[in-house]
């Protein structure tokens, strides 16, 4: 099952903040209430990893007031006999 990096940018406004924090723990949404959040070092961004079948089931699980600035990004892993693979194509 793909992988997937949700981020969500909110405003560095601390009411804002705060208020954004709190719709998440209110969904109740085990993805939401497990965020982690970025704000108490300046960067004010909440990031989820989630297995899901895809970007579009990834983008759902945002809350809607966010889910259009959210960045969606598929996460994947590499063994070294893959990227070794991948080198030596490419250095031929």
């Amino acid at each position: 099952m793909p992988k997937f990096l949700i981020e969500v940018p909110h405003s560095h406004d601390q009411l804002e903040c705060a208020k954004v924090v709190k719709v998440f723990l209110e969904t109740g949404s085990h993805f939401l209430t497990h965020a982690d959040w970025g704000c108490s070092d300046g960067e004010h961004k909440a990031w989820i990893t989630v297995d899901v079948d895809s970007r579009n089931e990834a983008r759902s699980i945002v809350p809607h007031a966010y889910r259009q600035d959210a960045r969606i990004v598929q996460l994947s892993s590499f063994t070294m006999e893959e990227i070794d693979r991948i080198i030596e194509q490419h250095t031929r």
